[in-house]
């Protein structure tokens, strides 16, 4: 159903991880999960696969790329990706809807299909991924996670012969991937050829039939799942755990209630306008010089505390401490940084240096110029630094957005799911950041629902359902 034969394929000017001589099979009621470390040439196989390259990212193609048997080279687009449907890392690129409902329908629609067809096949869709209340709701107002179902739903509403997941669980909660792997192997009952390409290991472990390890745009290891127990081989190519872990039982759970050191948010209400409220009379205290995990459930309201607590949300009720010092509206985004789920939200300089460099703008140009070199090394971003921040794979824009936050040092930050599209060996790197921070002084707070890197680095967890009434 989806096969490579010997394929290459090189970007111009370098620009992005190719893939080198790569063949590979994906059959019928089959599927195969494909890991590696961040930017190892992902990306590119997900692109040659859906027809997106070389038909929009030019490059030098060699060898055979074959959907449902046909030539991808010989295809129009629009014809491939009525037998592929691709989830991409960003749920946002593949929506045109305002309502929930309406999104999962439109590319039938465009399709020309009856509008009652449409409307049947969009709510059956919704009941796969579990939003079938969801249909009225806005997709502006959706969690990333909730999103994320949401483009699903939108293409098993087109019911394609071979499904491409480009990082599937980085955005959902536990409860929420175990309900995708089901999801696919429902899938796979019914014939569907489904490739996953995923950093996180462990929600996959019954469900994938094979797994193909790739490094600098080759295949080097491929079997059975348990390949991917093999410590030393995690190890080399920068993989993560392969079973769950979950330290929120374990976790102690922050009690403080003093607001001199450390972030405090006192007395906030707050609903978006026509919702019910998210926040009513809610406190909380996060504690400076440690790591602490905002955790919950997809849609619960963590993004938008963050939000509120950067100033990027205007709040009437509440109030927003520092220290010991009550922040203004227009003064938290000083004093508070914020890396959102999305890096693409947050990059909009033309080069990952220039990105860094913008960060600091006021600053001396020496003091400037010795931050920008010490992120670059810190980060692992050196041999990046020329590159356009929207030409790297989702875990190096992801490295390049927080490494941008902290370069300014802030008394408090809020990280949501910074770990988000990278593989192990920069989820260690990640921790190890955020923990220098804390021990300087600073007030790390991480939404995540990762719960590796969480047993990593966390000191405290705060569940949002215990504070937000």
């Amino acid at each position: 159903m989806l096969e490579l034969n010997n394929v290459s394929y090189t970007y111009p000017h370098g620009q992005g991880a190719g893939i080198k001589k790569m063949s590979l099979h994906v059959a019928p009621g089959e599927l195969v999960l494909c890991t590696g470390r961040s930017g190892c040439g992902k990306s590119t196989l997900i692109r040659l696969l859906n027809g997106l390259a070389p038909h929009y990212y030019k490059g030098e193609l060699e060898g055979q790329i074959l959907v449902a048997g046909k030539c991808n080279r010989q295809r129009p687009l629009a014809e491939i990706s009525q037998d592929v449907g691709t989830l991409f890392q960003n749920p946002e690129a593949q929506f045109f809807a305002l309502t929930v409902e309406d999104e999962v329908a439109i590319a039938l629609e465009c399709r020309g299909l009856p509008e009652d067809v449409c409307t049947v096949a969009a709510r059956e869709a919704l009941a796969q991924v579990g939003m079938a209340d969801a249909g009225g709701q806005s997709v502006l107002g959706l969690s990333e996670g909730q999103k994320q179902k949401v483009a699903l739903a939108g293409l098993l509403a087109q019911n394609p012969r071979a499904l491409v997941l480009d990082e599937p669980s980085a955005n959902l909660d536990p409860e929420s991937a175990r309900e995708l792997a089901v999801i696919l192997q429902a899938l796979k009952a019914k014939g569907m050829a489904v490739l996953v390409v995923d950093h996180r290991l462990a929600w996959l472990r019954d469900v994938a039939d094979r797994v193909v390890v790739m490094d600098q745009g080759q295949m080097v290891a491929e079997g059975d799942f348990s390949l991917l127990e093999d410590d030393d081989l995690r190890r080399r190519h920068g993989l993560r755990a392969v079973e769950w872990a979950d330290p929120r039982s374990e976790l102690p759970r922050f009690a403080g209630k003093e607001a001199a050191t450390g972030f405090a948010v006192a007395n906030l209400s707050f609903a978006f306008k026509g919702e019910n409220p998210l926040f009513q009379n809610m406190s909380a205290h996060f504690p400076s010089g440690q790591v602490s995990a905002l955790v919950g459930h997809n849609g619960c309201g963590k993004t938008t505390l963050a939000k509120l607590a950067a100033g990027m949300i205007k709040s009437r009720d509440g109030e927003f401490v520092c220290g010991g010092e009550q922040l203004p509206q227009r003064g938290r985004a000083r004093r508070v940084g914020l890396v959102l789920q999305n890096a693409d939200h947050q990059l909009r300089m033309d080069s990952v240096r220039a990105e860094l460099a913008d960060a600091l703008v006021g600053l001396p140009i020496a003091e400037s110029t010795q931050r920008i070199e010490q992120t670059l090394s810190t980060y692992d971003l050196l041999p990046l630094a020329g590159r356009h921040p929207q030409s790297l794979s989702g875990g190096e824009k992801q490295r390049l957005s927080v490494a941008a936050a902290m370069i300014r040092k802030p008394d408090v930050v809020f990280l949501d799911e910074p770990t988000s599209g990278l593989d192990g060996k920069n989820m260690l790197r990640m921790a190890d950041d955020l923990r220098r921070a804390a021990e300087a002084g600073a007030t790390v707070i991480v939404i995540t629902h990762d719960l590796e890197f969480m047993s990593e680095v966390c000191r405290w967890q705060v569940p949002l359902s215990d504070i937000s009434a």
